[in-house]
C-alpha cells in the first residue's frame, strides 16, 4: 500500500486541529491592553498546544521519509495517534479558559502522555512493516528521547495534583526538548 494517501490525510486532519485551536481564541470586548489580561492564559496554552501540534506534523513528516510501504496496522496505528491529537482543541480550551486549574491541567498531560503513547506506538508498526534492517528501524533505535518524553508526562500528571503549575513546566520542558531537531532520520536516509 502506497504512503501517500496516509501521509495527506494526516496533513489535512493536522491542519484542522491547528484551525480548531486558533477559532477557540475569542475577541476581546474592549479596545485597551487591558481587554487581553484575560485572555493571557488561553493565549499561553494555545501557544504551547500549537508548538505540540507542530511537533508531532514535523516528526511524522520526518517519520514517513523513511517509510517505503503501510499497511493495514500502519493505518490504525496512524489514526489512533491522530485522534489523541484531535483532542488537543479541547483540552487546550478547557485549560486556558480555566486558568490552568488542577484537573485541567491533569487532563491535558493525560491527552499528551496519550499522544506520545500513539506516536510511540505507530514508530513501533511502522519499524514492523519496514523490517528489523530497515533505515526506519536504524534511525530510531531504541529511542531513548520518546520513552524519557513518556516518563516525564507520568509524572507530570502524577505531579499537577501537587502544583498545576509543575506539571506544566514538565510538560513545556518536553516541548523544548523536541523542539531541538531530532536527525537522526535525516542522517541515516543521508548515509543509505
Amino acid at each position: 500500500m502506497h504512503k501517500g494517501r496516509l501521509e495527506a490525510f494526516s496533513d489535512g486532519v493536522i491542519a484542522i486541529i491547528i484551525t480548531i485551536m486558533v477559532l477557540e481564541l475569542k475577541v476581546p470586548h474592549g479596545t485597551d491592553l487591558s481587554a487581553l489580561q484575560s485572555l493571557v492564559p488561553v493565549f499561553l496554552s494555545y501557544v504551547l498546544s500549537f508548538i505540540y501540534v507542530g511537533i508531532y506534523w514535523n516528526n511524522h513528516h520526518h517519520l514517513f521519509q523513511a517509510v517505503k510501504h503501510v499497511n493495514g496496522a500502519v493505518l490504525w496505528a496512524n489514526l489512533h495517534l491522530l485522534f489523541w491529537l484531535s483532542l488537543f482543541p479541547f483540552v487546550t480550551g478547557w485549560m486556558g479558559e480555566n486558568h490552568f486549574a488542577m484537573v485541567t491541567v491533569g487532563v491535558y498531560g493525560l491527552v499528551l502522555a496519550m499522544a506520545g503513547t500513539g506516536y510511540y506506538i505507530l514508530a513501533r508498526v511502522l519499524v514492523a512493516a519496514q523490517g528489523a534492517d530497515s533505515t526506519l528501524a536504524r534511525a530510531i533505535g531504541a529511542d531513548l528521547k520518546g520513552k524519557i518524553s513518556l516518563v516525564v508526562y507520568v509524572v507530570g500528571i502524577g505531579l499537577t495534583f501537587v502544583s498545576p503549575w509543575i506539571g506544566m513546566t514538565l510538560f513545556t520542558a518536553v516541548a523544548i526538548m523536541w523542539l531541538i531537531p531530532d536527525r537522526r532520520i535525516e542522517r541515516h536516509l543521508a548515509a543509505s
